[in-house]
């Protein structure tokens, strides 16, 4: 059975984002990899063929590619590294939420299994990143993503939030000036009608977001 370490850089990284947009329920498209990667279409159409090539994607014509079942399995452990990663940047080390990305996208490809287990440990079996997304466990099963976001609430409403996108690092430090970060409290003020911003409520006052992003922040009771 292949693991991380069997792999280059390059396909952990087109693993990853290939999960992160299943996850996110969106096809994993040429367009939609080399948007996500920083890469020209080109590059990722010949990175799809060689995955395909190792069994770790199927592809269809105009869908793009799906995760074999060793796909999906790469694609976990360099997850679950990447974020067990994040959690130990933020709990241990006090690197805020718009740093520990980029840090742990860096740090990921190095990480062992044996340390990866001690960190585990260390910070008792976390399961869930600072950003809120849920971390694959020893075994690789993963919670599903919980499935409310701020556009769900009712004027008037109060929820935690419980994720935020975690690939903007200029994104994130924005939220964290608003008080939108996991576990505060924010309410829905109100809606602009023919789907104009919302009008939030958090510790650090009244703010208005666009409603796309709004829907991109989770949501829980």
């Amino acid at each position: 059975m292949s693991t991380t370490s069997d792999f280059t850089v390059a396909v952990q990284d087109y693993l990853k984002a290939i999960y992160a947009l299943e996850s996110a329920g969106e096809r994993a498209t040429t367009s939609a990899l080399a948007s996500r990667m920083g890469v020209s279409p080109p590059s990722a159409t010949a990175m799809a063929k060689r995955l395909a090539e190792l069994g770790l994607v199927e592809r269809a014509p105009y869908r793009g590619v799906v995760l074999t079942a060793d796909g999906r399995r790469g694609a976990l452990e360099v997850t679950r590294h990447h974020r067990l990663l994040e959690r130990f940047l933020a709990d241990r080390l006090g690197l805020s939420l718009a740093e520990v990305h980029a840090e742990a996208d860096r740090l990921e490809h190095a990480l062992s299994e044996e340390l990866e287990a001690k960190i585990d440990a260390e910070l008792g079996y976390p399961t869930h990143d600072p950003h809120g997304d849920p971390i694959p466990n020893s075994d690789l099963h993963v919670e599903a993503p919980r499935g409310r976001t701020l556009v769900d609430l009712d004027p008037g409403e109060s929820a935690r939030v419980s994720r935020v996108p975690d690939e903007d690092s200029d994104l994130l430090r924005y939220l964290t000036e608003l008080g939108l970060v996991p576990g505060s409290t924010v309410v829905l003020v109100s809606e602009a009608p023919f789907g104009g911003p919302v009008a939030l409520r958090t510790d650090s006052g009244e703010h208005a977001i666009s409603r796309e992003l709004a829907d991109r922040i989770g949501a829980a009771d």
